[in-house]
């Protein structure tokens, strides 16, 4: 048997080819979950996810749509959508982000306000929003994705590091609220990872999406900054993460878990924060 067969799944931040998003969806895929993957303005990747995650075998239903997050009423959208397709919500897994890269003195308050909507803001009312769904079906998984940033400091990232750190604690309260409806709270903190195209592109190359001249970028990885040596030489194990790494970690949340592990945040980060 499969560990997620009959269990309807919601991925958000899906639709990088060697994002984590897309990792952890092919990771569930393979446990035979039903999926909704979303994205935001890449329908065109997305599309690709959901193919390639419905020509895993014994995968259940696949299906994308295209949504911003960040505005308001978009996860609430989002959720009556999955609703609509599958009745049921099971496991949420919150992935989608953004990042600045700026020096501190040099945030405006556009780029703030979109990086609070989107990397807080996404994560807060799709969790409300399954709420009714994950109590009438006696319980649910809710895993959100951090950063390693959540916990040390690195140039140019003071809001990424600031949401993500928020992100953390929004888990726990979480958490610590719901553990009484059965429904599973945790989150995950990637550290270096090998994605595209933070490894390929570099970050000068990837252009705002929503605010053209300004460096604010959405990924679907979450995981970061761009890596190079000096940044590999942080890492104590002396290597990237590989997204199925993480996205093993994620299914471990969504499915081995046991219920008593609640409002934890796993690092995976090849200690990293260690030092």
């Amino acid at each position: 048997m499969r560990d997620l067969q009959d269990k309807f799944v919601i991925v958000t931040g899906a639709s990088t080819s060697s994002g984590i998003g897309r990792a952890v969806a092919l990771r569930l895929a393979r446990e035979g979950a039903n999926l909704l993957l979303v994205a935001d303005r890449t329908e065109a990747q997305l599309a690709e996810a959901a193919e390639e995650c419905s020509a895993v075998e014994g995968c259940g239903e696949v299906h994308s749509a295209v949504f911003d997050l960040g505005l308001a009423g978009m996860p609430e959208e989002m959720v009556a959508l999955a609703d609509k397709i599958f009745g049921r919500v099971d496991i949420l897994i919150n992935n989608a982000g953004l990042r600045a890269p700026f020096d501190f003195g040099e945030y405006d308050r556009e780029t703030f306000d979109r990086m609070i909507s989107v990397n807080i803001g996404a994560a807060f009312f799709a969790g409300q929003a399954v709420l009714p769904l994950m109590r009438a079906a006696g319980g649910g998984r809710i895993i959100n994705v951090s950063s390693q940033l959540a916990y040390v400091t690195a140039p140019q990232r003071a809001l990424y590091g600031l949401t993500k750190a928020a992100l953390v604690h929004l888990t726990k309260s979480m958490a610590a609220e719901l553990c009484k409806d059965n429904i599973i709270v945790n989150s995950v903190s990637p550290g270096p990872v090998a994605t595209n195209p933070l490894q390929d592109m570099g970050i000068d190359s990837m252009r705002d999406k929503f605010n053209p001249g300004r460096n604010v970028m959405s990924v679907d990885s979450v995981a970061g900054i761009p890596w190079n040596s000096d940044m590999i030489s942080k890492v104590p194990v002396g290597r990237l993460a590989t997204v199925q790494e993480i996205a093993d970690v994620v299914f471990f949340l969504a499915a081995g878990a046991p219920g008593f592990l609640m409002g934890q945040d796993i690092i995976v980060d090849g200690g990293y924060v260690l030092r």
